[in-house]
């Protein structure tokens, strides 16, 4: 294992690893933990989000919808030009979301340093997630999320990725970028297994 992240990290460079899924597919946990494994810095766009909602007193998503792509180049992109983060790797976590920010992110990526080297797919089902969900509200343990009060608001966010999300992946698929990994799977077979075939392309690109 530890060759692997060796390689992927010399092939990442201070590139980025864009990673999307459906809600509760567990993009943070696999995102925070890669970053972890290669000294990377981690960008969620969830996270910052909520905290400039927060800061801002508003609540584009606390139904379920995405926030408009006007504010999202507005409070996510400016993140790629931050100083602290020029001499390390990215991690991202659904770095834009609705078609056609991918292009922007793409461009203000690659203008800080931070080329767009992958994109990870957590591939698990509807009802896959639906059922994590009802776990996670029976055990309390995603916070006070607005975005997360009820499977009305939920499923609002799974029809977004449907119709808004799904034709970035498309994007990056005819790019040659998106990697595929089965999210289903226990979290340390799902980590294995994007170490797995982020090396099977780090290879290829360094030989």
């Amino acid at each position: 294992m530890d060759d692997k992240i060796s390689t992927i990290k010399k092939w990442l460079g201070t590139g980025s690893i864009n990673i999307f899924g459906l809600p509760m597919s567990g993009k943070d946990t696999q995102g925070l933990r890669l970053a972890k494994a290669l000294d990377a810095k981690f960008l969620s766009s969830g996270l910052i989000i909520r905290a400039k909602e927060a800061e801002t007193n508003q609540g584009y998503s606390e139904h379920g919808a995405l926030i408009p792509t006007n504010v999202f180049y507005e409070w996510v992109l400016p993140y790629f030009e931050r100083r602290d983060l020029f001499d390390y790797p990215l991690i991202l976590s659904s770095i834009g979301r609705w078609f056609g920010e991918e292009t922007a992110v793409m461009s203000a990526a690659a203008g800080a340093g931070h080329d767009i080297k992958a994109v990870v797919l957590l591939d698990v089902t509807e009802a896959d997630v639906e059922q994590r969900f009802a776990t996670a509200k029976t055990l309390n343990d995603r916070g006070d999320r607005k975005d997360d009060n009820d499977i009305e608001t939920f499923r609002t966010r799974l029809a977004e990725f449907k119709d808004k999300t799904v034709p970035v992946l498309n994007h990056y698929e005819e790019l040659g970028l998106l990697i595929k990994v089965d999210g289903a799977k226990t979290r340390d077979e799902v980590f294995n297994e994007i170490v797995e075939k982020l090396y099977e392309v780090a290879s290829g690109s360094l030989a």
